[in-house]
């Protein structure tokens, strides 16, 4: 592209004021991406893909509306604009558009020290393939595995650049390196299946690619002999590759939008315990060689850590600055978006504090339990919290492991759930949630 993105983001600001919008903002992104995939030792998929995308917001009051485009040219630009402004004519009014202004906006950011970009030069596709099969490899020499489905090796980089009528401009690039293995162990209906794999913005920090393939192995073989557990209820242990999802039903139910509609079974908690007393949940935007981290919002809103459970007490909703306006509030820099759609409220990076005892003290702690490793499938009642879901894992007894499970399914309630966890100390801190495994009591299992 011999555009600079900020060039293209200021040219769609121009035609906007042009065609008469009252305020605009402008965005334009970037990437690249390759991705590799083997199986039984051969070139399964190679994929590359190039591109730019550009979005408008055009505001005419309280009337918005957004279009996209992946054409470059001055000509598109203008009747980009002029179709907007004519869609925002024609919209409902919605008190909640607006745009930040200049008093609001981040003013100074180190993307440098955010460490966001792997300087080191894009892998070869031939470079992808070879970890690809080496991690395959390495899944097919653990004995008992019958095949690999997938193994993949993939690399992405992006840039983003944002600017907004009332004149803020910025942007920042970011980039990701992945590998992952699939392996299966037995055949027909005695077939298991399990998984590992890494992602990191710097390829360097990438587990090696027998790391990769032996672990996804491991977690298989161990899975071999998978019965229905008793049903009744028991403690659950969440491991901590899925724990995280715990914290992402918390994060869905203090969204804005989910406030402003009454559609969240938190709807009524601010200032409550929502979590045991020592724990806190803390929002970490600024966090280096973190694929989330970001200097600024989607609307040029500074960001910065901030609870949003403190000592289990809930602090903040997740908003916008449409949801913080039609709740009477102050954006919390959460604002997201893509080249085609209006902002809306999403969280970066999140921490739950760790606890002291490891994944086998809780074990030990449970006695007799589910140690849940994967869910499928999900039925939650927003407004309730009601909460059931398809998992496996393994039988615990006398705080041992004993056997694996499958074909169970687990509910309970968020809210009380929530207020029971206990924390281990084995949270990975280079994810963008770092959710150690959680003990919950109470839940009721469904499986014999």
């Amino acid at each position: 592209m011999d555009q600079p993105l900020e060039t293209l983001t200021q040219a769609l600001l121009d035609a906007a004021s042009k065609a008469g919008a009252e305020a605009a903002d402008a965005m334009a992104v970037d990437g690249t991406s390759l991705n590799i995939e083997v199986r039984g030792g051969a070139l399964e998929q190679a994929e590359r893909s190039e591109g730019v995308d550009v979005g408008l917001r055009v505001m005419l009051g309280q009337r918005q509306a957004c279009v996209s485009a992946s054409d470059l040219s001055p000509q598109t630009f203008v009747e980009m604009a002029e179709r907007a402004v004519a869609m925002a004519r024609e919209a409902p009014e919605d008190p909640g558009v607006a745009q930040a202004g200049p008093g609001e906006f981040a003013t100074e950011w180190d993307v440098e020290g955010l460490e966001l970009v792997d300087a080191s030069d894009e892998p070869a596709p031939a470079e992808l393939e070879q970890a690809a099969r080496e991690a395959e490899a390495a899944a097919l020499g653990v004995e008992g595995i019958s095949r690999v489905d997938t193994v993949g090796s993939g690399y992405g980089r992006r840039r983003v650049h944002i600017a907004t009528s009332a004149g803020f401009a910025g942007g920042y690039a970011r980039s990701e390196s992945s590998l992952y293995a699939v392996a299966i162990t037995g055949e027909g209906t005695d077939m298991e299946r399990d998984y590992y794999g890494d992602s990191r913005v710097f390829r360097a920090d990438l587990d090696s690619a027998d790391t990769v393939g032996r672990t996804a192995a491991e977690r298989t073989i161990a899975r071999r002999g998978a019965v229905k557990p008793p049903t009744g209820a028991y403690p659950v242990l969440f491991d901590e590759r899925i724990s995280s999802s715990l914290m992402a039903h918390l994060l869905v139910a203090i969204n804005g939008n989910a406030i402003v509609r009454g559609a969240s079974w938190l709807r009524d908690a601010m200032g409550e315990q929502v979590l045991p007393t020592g724990l806190s949940l803390t929002e970490q935007p600024l966090r280096a060689r973190c694929q989330a981290s970001r200097p600024f919002d989607a609307e040029g809103l500074p960001t910065g850590d901030r609870a949003i459970v403190r000592d289990g007490v809930l602090e903040r909703w997740v908003l916008d600055l449409a949801t913080a306006r039609k709740l009477g509030l102050e954006s919390t820099a959460n604002a997201a978006r893509g080249t085609s759609a209006p902002p809306s409220p999403s969280v970066t990076n999140v921490a739950l504090t760790q606890g002291t005892a490891s994944r086998e003290a809780l074990l030990a702690q449970m006695g007799t339990g589910l140690l849940v490793t994967s869910m499928i499938g999900a039925t939650i009642n927003p407004t309730t919290g009601d909460y059931s879901r398809g998992a496996s894992g393994f039988w615990v007894e006398n705080g041992e492991i004993v056997y694996p499970v499958n074909e169970c399914t687990i509910a309970g309630n968020l809210r009380e759930m929530l207020k029971s966890l206990v924390p281990a100390n084995d949270a990975r801190t280079h994810l963008s949630r770092v959710v150690p495994s959680l003990l919950v009591e109470g839940l009721t299992l469904a499986g014999q």
